[in-house]
């Protein structure tokens, strides 16, 4: 059979035209980011087990007031977050983690009666985290293995010394942004559990921690949600 150099053209000029038809998307290298990266938004993904850091924000305090509209209770001028990444698929989607630290120092209370504040501690760690890419990068705390979300206030008081233990009252939710690399809570609702009867029925608890960094990579980069 005579081969025709027309159809060997035509056959290329198609293949060629087969291959300018596939997606630009469908390259290795355009992947999806994860959802959580470090350094830059679709930068290098968070591996599981990296460590993760935020101190308070910046100017800001945490707080645990007695109602969502008042200013009584309880200050802290210093608390730290810590927490490791336990699963961070490809965005988008919700990254796991573990949180595993949440401390408060240089407290203070406006509560009258109350001298000083002994300590604030947030009990029943690790508690498991979820961070969604989805609209507003909405963030979840749940209790773990060792119990309910719980936080104790040890205060000094005209009366002696008091301990104020409360637990999470529904979900405990925050939201992420890519500005500040922060993660912030807002009157997130404890109610009490144990306590003397001059500790206050609830406690509203605000904070906002950032720059959120991974501290298991070289330069402690900061982390996106993608």
């Amino acid at each position: 059979m005579r081969f025709s150099p027309h159809l060997a053209v035509s056959a290329t000029v198609a293949a060629l035209a087969l291959v300018a038809a596939v997606p630009a998307s469908a390259a290795p290298g355009d992947a999806a980011p994860a959802v959580l990266t470090a350094d830059s938004a679709g930068g290098a993904a968070l591996a599981a087990g990296d460590a993760l850091a935020a101190p308070l924000a910046a100017n800001t305090s945490a707080t645990f007031y007695s109602t969502a509209t008042s200013t009584t209770g309880v200050t802290c001028a210093t608390s730290q977050l810590a927490a490791t990444v336990l699963t961070n698929p490809a965005a988008p989607g919700t990254a796991t983690e573990s949180l595993t630290g949440l401390t408060f120092d240089s407290c203070t209370s406006n509560v009258t009666g109350v001298t000083s504040v002994q300590s604030l501690t947030v009990d029943t760690l690790p508690y498991g985290v979820t961070i969604d890419d989805g609209t507003g990068l909405p963030v979840t705390l749940t209790g773990g293995s060792a119990g309910p979300i719980q936080a104790t206030a040890v205060l000094n008081t005209w009366f002696g010394t008091i301990t104020c233990s409360y637990q999470l009252s529904g979900a405990f939710t925050g939201a992420a942004d890519n500005t500040a690399h922060s993660l912030t809570f807002t009157n997130e609702h404890f109610a009490k559990s144990d306590g003397s009867g001059l500790c206050p029925a609830d406690g509203y608890f605000s904070a906002s921690y950032g720059p959120v960094t991974d501290t298991a990579q070289p330069g402690s980069p900061a982390v996106y949600v993608n």
